[in-house]
Formats: structure tokens, C-alpha cells, sequence
């Protein structure tokens, strides 16, 4: 018998699910309001009335008033006397590193928190800040050092709301394109990323023959499409920019290569210029373009919104991406006298967010759990046991334990085990057992 301590509270509908796109450079910001009839993310502008949505990663703080500015304003006042100018406070974090200001030193992570707060002030353009309901961050690569950094972060902005979750943008992706019309995915679906400095590309497909539908993206990153800059002289500008096409053309016909591609989509600063001529006429035959950059704070807050109100395509498909638990993980249990199968940890999950708590009785006789491993790849269900060494023996009673069961990678399974003894007669010994195991990834 099972007692699940699964928490199913939902953000109040009315507050913001909002998206943060974060990466070296710069931040975005997209929200919805969670109930309304309109179901569309809004990016934030930086200024109002603009299409301007990318917030420079920096802060600066003045050494008279002690003051701190985020952002463009950071930039703008780097050159004054006695200004700190703080950049790449992302891969400041990631090192751990303590920056000096002046006679202090400020943990890197905890002036990237600095920033978000500060940041988060723009939503007042469309909702109060202290409303938010729940926050998605996406980031280019998500390991197990960028979720400490982002888990850190996020723990020193004090926000209201217990619903604070990460992603790749891989996945921000794949929640982009459940939100649009189905014709544009109905087959293979492609993003290239450029953001100046390299060629990034996401392309996603469907098997159509599982239930649910598995969906799969494959990337790939290029760092031969160099584009050049800005102060290269006209010539050497034309030249590098006709490479850059060459090369990017080629790209696009093997991502195409015996494959119906539905819809791609230019994303990043790398093409706001008008240089890819010869790859987007092969890239618009037969299929429809689209460019932008805020496609990945957009399909963050998309995810938001499958979490607390899923859509018929989210429910019909799941994502596997490298973050995923790929295999389902659950036991077989007697209910009402019957064998039946109880879920623990689906597969689609993210490692480090597949958690479950809860409680169970096993007969005084017995000290085996069995968990049942189902991988999504078509390999067969296997059996996985944990023997509880040194459980106390209550011949014709019960033993009531608590379980709790996470991810300590995308692979290894982590449960903890403990006795919580059956009523007066038989005490809690406080006795705990920790076992892991390895399931496919």
C-alpha cells in the first residue's frame, strides 16, 4: 500500500508565467498571464513600443553613490570614473569565482541574481513583478553545474512563488513548436542559431508509430560560418559574408538531405544582416521561413504553461532530450488485493527535477523492493531490486516505510529508504538504507 506525498499545488490563475532566456551575452523576458483567454507569450521590450527584447548581460556600479545599473545603462556608464563594470557574469558563476569591487569581494552567482532581479523590473510593462506565478530559465547547455548556478540564483531573488524550474534551449524549442500551428511541424522542424560567433542548429522529428509520440532533436554546432566584423573594411566584409553563405547553404542541404523539412527559423543577432542570400532561397523552397530572436523565452513560457495546463499535442508527444529520464520507473503493487503497476518516475522528466516521495507497507516477512525499469527506446522492461539488509522481521504484521526516490544523474536512480515503524506496538527504529541503480540513458 502506497501513501504518494506528491505536491499538485498550482500557480494562482491571474499571476505571470514567465520565460528567461539567459546566456553569456544577454537575457530575454516573455510572459503570459496563466487563465486569460489570450494563450500567447509577449516578449518584454527594453524600451516601450520597441522590438529591442535583448538585455545586455552586465552591470556596472557607481563609486560615488554605490549605485547599480543593469544592462544597456551598465554599458553606457562603464567609462566613468570609478565605475566597476561586471560582463560574462555567467561563466563567472559557473567558476565560482568572487569578484572585486573596490575593497569588496561579491560571489559571482550572487551578482547574476543581482542582475535577474534587477531585470525582472521591465515585466511592470505588462504585469506587476510581485505577481508571478511561476519562472522557467532556459540556457544554451543546462549540466550539472549550470543547474547549482541557476538553483543558487534563483534561491537569492526571494521571489513569492515556490515554482522555479530550468531548461535547456533544446527543450524551450520543442515547447515553442507544440504552441504553433501543426502544419508547421507536421514533419521535420529546423532552428539555426547564429549569435555572431558560431552556427548552432536544433532539427526535430517525430516517430509517429510510438504512444505517446516521441519526439527527438538532433544538434549540431558550427564554428566555420564566420561572419565578420564591424569594422572590416567593405571588401573583406563582402568576402567573409560569401563564405559564411557558401558554407551555411551546404549545411542546410545536408540537414535537408532526404527529409521533408516543414519550417525552419533564423534565430539570433548572426542574421540581422542580409547576407545568407543563396542559403534562404534553398531554405524557402517548398517550406515556410521565419526569423526572430525570441523564440526560446517564448517556448519557456510555453513550457509553463504545459506544466499547469497541458495542451492535447503536449499530452499526445514526449520530448527525450540528453536532460530526460528516458525510461519509466514505477512497481508492482497489491491494490485492493490486485496487482497493479504504480508510477514513480516518468520517463520525459528532467534528471533533477524527478523526485518522489512516499510512503508504503510491506509484510513484516518480506525486505525486497521491486522497481520496474520500462525504457522508451523499445528495449524490454527489466527488474531492478533493492534488499533492505537488517529490516526488522514482524511475522504477521506490516512495516510501514518511507521512500524517497530521485535522479542523481540522468542514469543513476537514488533511493532512500526509511522505517517508520507501525503504531505503538512496533516503534521506528530510525533505521535508513540509501541504494543506487543505473537505468538507460
Amino acid at each position: 500500500m502506497f501513501f504518494d506525498k506528491k505536491a499538485n499545488e498550482k500557480p494562482h490563475k491571474g499571476s505571470a508565467l514567465v520565460g528567461y532566456d539567459l546566456n553569456n551575452e544577454f537575457s530575454q523576458i516573455s510572459c503570459m498571464i496563466y487563465g486569460s483567454e489570450n494563450s500567447e507569450a509577449e516578449t518584454v521590450p527594453t524600451v516601450m513600443g520597441s522590438r529591442q527584447y535583448n538585455i545586455p548581460l552586465a552591470l556596472c556600479k557607481l563609486k560615488d553613490s554605490g549605485k547599480w545599473l543593469y544592462g544597456k545603462e551598465a554599458l553606457n556608464s562603464a567609462g566613468e570614473e570609478g565605475a566597476y563594470l561586471i560582463t560574462d557574469l555567467v561563466g563567472l558563476a559557473r567558476k565560482g569565482e568572487r569578484i572585486e569591487i573596490g575593497e569588496e569581494k561579491t560571489e559571482a552567482v550572487g551578482l547574476l541574481a543581482l542582475f535577474i532581479k534587477r531585470s525582472l523590473s521591465l515585466l511592470s510593462m505588462i504585469v506587476d513583478p510581485e505577481n508571478i506565478g511561476a519562472i522557467m530559465f532556459t540556457v544554451d547547455e543546462l549540466d550539472d553545474v549550470m543547474v547549482e548556478v541557476l538553483a543558487k540564483a534563483a534561491a537569492n531573488l526571494n521571489l513569492k512563488t515556490p515554482h522555479i524550474y530550468f531548461q535547456s534551449h533544446t527543450e524551450s524549442f520543442y515547447n515553442f513548436m507544440l504552441h504553433q500551428s501543426e502544419e508547421l511541424w507536421n514533419y521535420q522542424t529546423l532552428a539555426c542559431e547564429h549569435d555572431g560567433k558560431r552556427l548552432k542548429t536544433y532539427r526535430m522529428e517525430r516517430n509517429k508509430k510510438t504512444t505517446p509520440i516521441v519526439v527527438l532533436i538532433e544538434e549540431q554546432t558550427y564554428c566555420d560560418v564566420i561572419l565578420p566584423k564591424p569594422d572590416e573594411e567593405e571588401d573583406v566584409k563582402a568576402s567573409l559574408y560569401g563564405l559564411a553563405d557558401s558554407k551555411f547553404t551546404d549545411i542546410l542541404k545536408k540537414q535537408c538531405e532526404e527529409r521533408i523539412v516543414s519550417c525552419a527559423y533564423l534565430l539570433g543577432d548572426g542574421f540581422k544582416n542580409d547576407w545568407a542570400k543563396e542559403s534562404l532561397r534553398f531554405l524557402c523552397r517548398n517550406r515556410r521561413v521565419f526569423q526572430g530572436n525570441n523564440l526560446f523565452s517564448k517556448g519557456a513560457c510555453y513550457a509553463l504553461l504545459e506544466k499547469v495546463q497541458p495542451s492535447e499535442a503536449g499530452a499526445a508527444h514526449i520530448f527525450l532530450g540528453a536532460d530526460k529520464l528516458k525510461s519509466n520507473i514505477g512497481m508492482n503493487v497489491l491494490k485492493r488485493g490486485k496487482e497493479s503497476y504504480y508510477a514513480l518516475l516518468d520517463a520525459g522528466q528532467n534528471w533533477y527535477e524527478a523526485r518522489r516521495v512516499c510512503e508504503f507497507l510491506l509484510p513484516g516477512e518480506e525486505n525486497t523492493l521491486s522497481f520496474v525499469i520500462t525504457p522508451l527506446n523499445g528495449r524490454r522492461a527489466e527488474i531492478q531490486e533493492i534488499v533492505l539488509e537488517g529490516a526488522p522481521v514482524r511475522e504477521g504484521a506490516f512495516c510501514r516505510y518511507e521512500m524517497e526516490i530521485k535522479m542523481s544523474s540522468v542514469a543513476c536512480v537514488e533511493a532512500r529508504i526509511t522505517d517508520l515503524g507501525f503504531g505503538e506496538l512496533f516503534p521506528a527504529a530510525g533505521k535508513v538504507w540509501r541504494k543506487q541503480f543505473v537505468v538507460a540513458d
